[in-house]
């Protein structure tokens, strides 16, 4: 139980850190470069950190990105167990009558679940998007209405499919944040179904098509994840990468040609890497302070994080950051493993600062009335003499 409004503070550089004295005090970052896009986003998925964005929240025809979430969807299925990579699904008449690109599905035959999944994300086939949406819901106007439902669990508010394909239709639109966000679930949630985005080419039923994502054979490091093109959406690009264990994910929509929203998806790409990195602080059940707790059959209680702490920072400024706890003056037993007991503020960069809770890593359970009341005595005379409530 907290007893005490007021709060202990203690400021200490942060663990593992070395000042060096040849870095600036101010750690300045250039102008992101300029993008010949509609709308683009650049993201750390790991801290959800932005690292840059123009008309993020605009809605934009999203084209065949739209298959992200489509194939989405049938991860969560996979997850669940009702549907199976060995699944044999049927080719419908529509899908097999599906314009624009295609993995080219033969009406009246059956074909492999997991292939599908490759026509869907490598081959970007429309027909194969018409069958999975048709096998898993029966139809695609229903599976349609699942797409929306997971959009709107994700938070992704200005997203509406009205289709699986990505084809052209008035109330069918994204955003560049959005569809961001929705990769960062992809990866984060389905490492297992990704590693589909970063195959280079497929072949079906003697046909082979190259994957479009040109950033695959340019940069090693890119590992996904999806383009698309009409008219009305331009050329798009979702793109993410790893390097140095710092996952970037970029977006960019409504450029002019294929090679453009390669090299405008590389620019951000290079800006992220160049100029940040993801630095963890502390794992989650790090042990930060250890305090003296009053009326418990222990002594002492263990103060940490309940979740890791990582960080997007500029590129060579850990050296900076000040860790800040400010903890509840008197802490009393009954203890539960979780409390929150005061807050740990992460600062030293510019005017940006982090907060989060400082919770109890262990339960203490109450003593018995004689302990209790000689705690009581005890805190007594040290509040008196001006003593520190939190030292043992």
């Amino acid at each position: 139980m907290l007893k005490s409004i007021r709060s202990i503070v203690f400021c200490f550089l942060l663990p593992l850190i070395t000042p060096n004295s040849a870095y600036a005090d101010e750690f300045i970052i250039p102008a992101p470069p300029q993008i010949g896009a509609e709308g683009y986003f650049l993201m750390d998925a790991n801290t959800d950190k932005v690292l840059v964005q123009f008309n993020s929240d605009q809605r934009l025809p999203p084209a065949s990105l739209t298959k992200i979430m489509t194939s989405y969807v049938a991860a969560k299925e996979l997850a669940k167990g009702s549907i199976s990579l060995d699944d044999e699904v049927s080719v419908s008449v529509k899908a097999w009558r599906m314009e624009g690109s295609r993995m080219f599905i033969r009406e009246g035959t059956s074909v492999r679940l997991e292939e599908i999944l490759r026509g869907i994300i490598v081959q970007s086939g429309n027909d194969a998007s018409v069958a999975l949406a048709e096998h898993i819901s029966g139809s695609e106007e229903s599976f349609v209405e699942t797409m929306n439902m997971h959009a709107r669990n994700l938070g992704l508010n200005n997203t509406n499919f009205e289709n699986s394909t990505g084809l052209p239709h008035e109330n069918h639109y994204t955003t560049a944040s959005d569809l961001g966000r929705l990769v960062k679930a992809l990866i984060r949630e389905f490492p297992s179904h990704y590693k589909y985005y970063a195959e280079k080419s497929y072949e079906y039923a003697g046909i082979k098509q190259n994957n479009r994502n040109r950033l695959l054979w340019r940069d090693a490091s890119v590992d996904g994840v999806k383009t698309g093109h009409t008219e009305a959406a331009g050329y798009c690009l979702v793109a993410s990468a790893f390097r140095n264990g710092m996952r970037l994910i970029s977006v960019v929509m409504g450029t002019e040609s294929q090679i453009s929203r390669a090299i405008e998806s590389q620019k951000l790409l290079t800006f992220g890497f160049r100029y940040f990195e993801t630095i963890s602080l502390y794992e989650a059940g790090d042990m930060l302070k250890q305090v003296k707790i009053w009326g418990g059959k222990h002594s002492s209680l263990r103060l940490g994080l309940t979740n890791p702490l990582i960080l997007t920072i500029p590129k060579g400024s850990r050296d900076k950051l000040v860790a800040e706890i400010t903890l509840t003056e008197e802490i009393h037993a009954p203890i539960r493993k979780g409390d929150k007991f005061g807050t740990l503020m992460i600062s030293g960069l510019s005017e940006e600062k982090v907060s989060v809770p400082i919770t109890a890593l262990n339960s203490v359970e109450e003593a018995g009335f004689f302990s209790k009341l000689i705690d009581s005595i005890q805190l007594f005379f040290l509040k008196l003499f001006d003593g520190d409530p939190l030292e043992y």
